[in-house]
């Protein structure tokens, strides 16, 4: 299996679109990681749509939202989450 590192200068600014419905979350805006190990942690979303606030979504100390990096299934012109995976 080949594995692609992401810079995370290429995640910010991306759209987050669902992998079951294509509705769009809104755009990552920042990335939480474990600074001794470099592993991704959550994606912190700018711009929410209103899909977003329908699945109450968790959020963290400052009210941004927070989607969970092992919700990921793809990067690319957009960054593809599982919904099912996002809880």
């Amino acid at each position: 299996m080949v594995e692609t590192r992401v810079r995370t200068r290429e995640l910010t600014g991306k759209t987050i679109v669902s992998d079951e419905t294509g509705k769009k979350f809104g755009s990552v805006g920042d990335i939480s990681f474990v600074p001794e190990t470099g592993e991704l942690m959550n994606l912190l979303l700018t711009e929410p749509t209103r899909a977003t606030s329908d699945l109450q979504l968790q959020q963290d100390d400052q009210g941004r939202i927070i989607i969970p990096f092992s919700a990921v299934k793809s990067v690319g012109d957009f960054v593809i989450v599982s919904e099912k995976d996002i809880f």
